[in-house]
């Protein structure tokens, strides 16, 4: 019977000290701004990590940008008044739960993290499967323009197939980080060519790389974005300090008060 009891509160101590763990992790809400560029810090290194295998040596500049983007997103987490159902972050996640097996899936049959799928798709489309083209023509969850769905055999109508759209992405994604495979951060400058363009990247990237920038090539072109066309300093500009925050966001989900799993564990 003491046996008995002894393990019994021993149990319940471990409860207890679990359940506490869990609750003392702090919130991004409570965070100072230092523990904010800390945490960010951590973290974009960690997801850095899982896309691409190596580190990242990110400026301090750069990870400030990536934080401006988290911050965002920790804005829109709960109601937001008369555009809520538009702002709240919690069925973005909600979606993402649901689309993240799919998503996943492709990306690892590819032989790439699925974390760059699941924020590609998230900062794209925020995990809705967009009907309505854009004035660009771009159209479903990858958010895809005709001519780049042909060029990876997607009929008009596969770009709304989600199935087949991720895999789209996921080829696109790994034929342009052959295409920048001698630099360091061949993933980051994939996934601003998926927002910018293959050629453009490269032709920014031979305008602003020098042996003193180029070992955060990424990091370079933010910097000196002044030095670029309007297209780059006013969108391009935000698409992977956006991609990270949004990575850093669905792989932390408690952190920001959402109930829910690493998107990538589904």
């Amino acid at each position: 019977m003491k046996l008995f009891v002894s393990l019994l509160l021993l149990s319940l101590g471990a409860a207890v000290a679990c359940a506490q763990g869990s609750s003392s992790t702090k919130q991004y809400r409570d965070m100072s701004r230092a523990e904010r560029l800390d945490f960010v810090h951590e973290q974009a290194r960690r997801i850095a990590r899982e896309i691409s295998g190596s580190d990242y040596e990110f400026t301090t500049a750069f990870e400030q940008d990536i934080m401006k983007q988290v911050s965002w997103y920790a804005e829109r987490v709960g109601p937001g008044g008369e555009n809520s159902a538009k702002r709240d972050l919690r069925p973005v996640v909600e979606r993402g739960q649901a689309r993240a097996p799919l998503v996943n899936a492709v990306f690892r049959g590819r032989n790439m993290s699925p974390v760059i799928g699941l924020y590609i798709a998230w900062i794209e489309s925020e995990f809705v499967n967009i009907e309505t083209p854009t004035p660009m023509g771009s159209k479903g969850m990858f958010q895809f323009i005709p001519s780049t769905g042909e060029r990876f055999g997607l009929s008009s109508a596969d770009l709304l197939d989600v199935s087949k759209s991720a895999d789209a992405a996921a080829r696109y994604i790994s034929l342009t980080i052959e295409k920048f495979k001698d630099d360091p951060m061949k993933e980051a400058l994939a996934l601003l060519a998926y927002n910018r363009g293959e050629e453009k990247t490269a032709r920014d990237l031979k305008v602003l790389l020098n042996d003193q920038n180029k070992r955060c090539s990424i990091c370079a072109l933010t910097a000196d974005r002044s030095k670029l066309d309007e297209t780059f300093r006013t969108e391009s500009v935000f698409y992977v300090p956006r991609f990270f925050a949004a990575a850093i966001v669905g792989e932390n989900p408690q952190t920001f008060g959402l109930q829910a799993q690493p998107l990538s564990s589904y």
